[in-house]
């Protein structure tokens, strides 16, 4: 389904056709290469504009994943959907896609595609049964239906789901929230005063899960904004959706700032993404924090963070102060804390301008008490059951 693009913004449209010319003849030259460059490819669909029209996608995607044209699925039998633990949840899902097709597109077409939606999910899972669905994949799956046609899409987000979103289609969602991590991580290293403004808000990551899981195509309005970041996105490390979620949030940097520091407000901003962003800036801002900030380097960070909250860590000064609790030492304690306030009591009886001195002490004891009693509740909290939020509204 090709869909025509305008230049984009500060582009003058002569300028725009003779680089969109330009990069054309590259992809060609890229495709009849043999064996075919598929390094070039990658830039191509990384550098500005990305592959520019859903023809040249049809051509570069399967060769940035390694998809072969004659060895694509076959069509679906009526069994597929017999029986299916899957069906139920991929049918609600997909009945409410409505806004991920193009305005206009009359009612039986979308119908007919809906259709087909349905059954390359259920093909690509029934291929694959160490693939478990999460609400959100179908949001993908749209896109490459949408671009490349029913059986290609179905070769396509086979490979697709058993590499890049391979995480996502885990049993439990602890891989993902481990990949939801690094977002504070990347943050934390570019601009530490967001990270801890975030972080005394509690907002977390959950603002940034359908972005994430969807690849942004359940947030973004745009079809042609979707497109140019799965451009992107396959030609890169399958975690660059995570660099780039980074990004939108490092731009928004003031609109943060400006927040009420609360879980709420943040969250709120956050999950709102505005559909005028700087696009191609941000793609590149994206591809400079991968070189600066590589996964391997977040990986080491995240397990030094692991570490460091884990009871072994802390065990060494667990046991110095086990150390002062024997009933031997608590005596002796008492006794010179006994002796200390004695004296002290009796230097202030018989200096009495002194007692201001005393007032700020016990206000000092108090606050600190305070302190550790909200600590306590705090820690309790953050084990009770967190209230639920609409991610997919």
């Amino acid at each position: 389904m090709s869909l025509r693009r305008p230049p984009p913004d500060g582009i003058a449209p002569h300028e725009y056709n003779s680089k969109k010319k330009r990069k054309v003849t590259e992809i060609c030259q890229a495709l009849n290469t043999d064996p075919i460059d598929v390094a070039a490819l990658r830039r191509m669909a990384i550098s500005e504009g990305g592959l520019l029209t859903d023809e040249i996608r049809c051509k570069v995607w399967p060769k940035l994943l390694n998809v072969k044209m004659d060895d694509l699925p076959p069509a679906p039998g009526q069994e597929l959907r017999e029986d299916n633990e899957d069906y139920q949840q991929v049918l609600l899902d997909v009945r409410r896609s409505l806004r991920r097709f193009p305005p206009g597109m009359p009612d039986e077409q979308r119908e007919g595609l809906q259709e087909e939606l349905i059954d390359i999910i259920l093909q690509v899972l029934q291929r694959n049964p160490q693939l478990h669905y999460y609400q959100g994949y179908h949001d993908i799956v749209v896109t490459f239906l949408l671009v490349v046609g029913e059986r290609l899409a179905t070769a396509l987000v086979e490979k697709l789901s058993t590499h890049h979103l391979r995480d996502f289609m885990d049993p439990t969602m602890d891989n993902t929230k481990h990949i939801l991590n690094y977002l504070m991580l990347i943050i934390d290293q570019v601009n530490p005063e967001l990270h801890d403004f975030m972080q005394s808000a509690e907002v977390g990551t959950i603002f940034a899960l359908s972005w994430l899981i969807t690849w942004f195509g359940h947030v973004l309005a745009d079809f042609r904004h979707v497109v140019r970041l799965y451009d992107f996105f396959l030609a890169c490390h399958p975690l660059m959706p995570i660099y780039f979620a980074a990004v939108i949030v490092l731009y928004r940097e003031q609109e943060v700032l400006d927040c009420e520091c609360d879980m709420a407000s943040v969250h709120h901003l956050l999950s709102q993404i505005p559909q005028d962003l700087p696009y191609e800036t941000l793609i590149s801002r994206a591809g400079d924090l991968f070189v600066q900030f590589p996964p391997s380097e977040l990986a080491r960070k995240a397990a030094q963070q692991r570490a460091e909250r884990t009871a072994a860590s802390t065990f060494k000064d667990f046991e110095l102060a086990s150390a002062q609790q024997r009933p031997d030492t608590v005596l002796r304690q008492r006794i010179r804390d006994r002796l200390r306030v004695e004296e002290r009591t009796k230097s202030i009886l018989t200096k009495p301008r002194t007692n201001r001195f005393v007032k700020l002490a016990v206000m000092g004891l108090t606050v600190a008490l305070g302190a550790a009693a909200l600590a306590v509740v705090k820690s309790a909290l953050e084990w009770a059951p967190k209230f639920e939020l609409q991610i997919f509204p």
